[in-house]
């Protein structure tokens, strides 16, 4: 992989990472499943009137939207609304590569390496580590739903894998359009079209202008901008060779709310983070390729793919 393109992978790391900062400054001022549905319609109608179909079945796009779209941003943007931290968000949502293997080896008998079955038990272990620090220092429950959130996107990876588009791009472009109707429906029976109004029409608030900063930033920065490099960088090089990469977003991310928010992680919550991360990457990279000369067993250097990250799959931002 040239030095240029690792320069890239690490730029949408951090497009990707400061994304959990542009979703706190949003839900400053948009109720939380209104802004779901607001994010999607504003990717959706653009990519019905300019962008071709990708030419898969329905099912597996309509699976991919609530998976990937609806229930991951549903229960993400509850949790961040619900007091979860953006940079903590930013590490639980990695747990979607682990579910990703779950599922997969579930419902598709894809096969589970013991690295696989060891980067999982160590993830988990540091999960535990953080939900622990977590119910020990303040409310667990926008934990639990960031963790909801996890496991839509591990079932958006799923169907998107079944998908097996040959534009990912154009794949992850027309999910949006699944979100914006259910999303927009929970939003009036849950939050209420006085929420919604005011959000609407209350731009003079102080709150407004990063949250308008902060929806672009997700919509443009995160979104199209971040998933069409990725795209690109996966057409070109192996998924264990990319995937890795993305785990510089949790980095970013907490790194990120540290400095601009102002928060803080306890040793524990430090530790587990530290697990999760090494985890979900043991379990996501490729062994060594054996030297020239020595003979090659039929299962070796296979590699596995990154979970949620493989060549179907290009979008891995919040």
């Amino acid at each position: 992989m040239p030095a240029r393109h690792r320069l890239l992978a690490v730029a949408v790391a951090v497009m990707w990472g400061l994304n959990f900062l542009a979703i706190d400054a949003s839900l400053g001022h948009f109720p939380p499943m209104f802004l779901v549905a607001l994010r999607f319609a504003l990717i959706a109608v653009p990519t019905v009137l300019f962008v071709p179909w990708p030419q898969v079945p329905v099912r597996w796009l309509v699976g991919y939207g609530l998976g990937f779209g609806t229930l991951q941003f549903a229960f993400l943007y509850w949790g961040m609304a619900s007091g979860m931290p953006a940079g903590l968000a930013s590490l639980v949502l990695q747990m979607s590569g682990p579910f990703t293997v779950i599922l997969g080896a579930t419902f598709l008998r894809e096969r589970v390496s013991g690295r696989q079955v060891l980067g999982i038990l160590v993830a988990v272990g540091g999960l535990t580590l953080v939900a622990w620090q977590r119910a020990e220092n303040a409310t667990v429950l926008p934990f639990l739903l960031t963790l909801a959130g996890a496991f839509g996107w591990a079932i958006g990876n799923v169907c998107n894998r079944q998908a097996k588009p040959t534009s990912p791009l154009r794949l992850t472009l027309w999910m949006s359009v699944v979100p914006p109707l259910p999303m927009l429906a929970v939003s009036l029976l849950v939050e209420g079209p006085a929420a919604i109004g005011e959000s609407l029409t209350s731009f003079d608030d102080p709150a407004a202008v990063p949250a308008l900063l902060g929806l672009a930033y997700t919509v443009l920065i995160g979104t199209i901008l971040g998933s069409g490099v990725w795209t690109w960088l996966m057409a070109r090089h192996p998924a264990g060779v990319v995937g890795p990469f993305s785990m510089l977003v949790p980095v970013v991310g907490m790194t990120a709310a540290w400095l601009v928010l102002g928060e803080t992680v306890t040793p524990g919550e430090g530790a587990g983070a530290v697990l999760v991360v090494g985890g979900v990457l043991l379990g996501s990279t490729r062994r060594r390729a054996p030297r020239p000369g020595r003979a090659v067993p039929p299962s070796a250097g296979s590699g596995t793919a990154v979970p949620g990250t493989a060549p179907a799959e290009a979008s891995r931002v919040a």
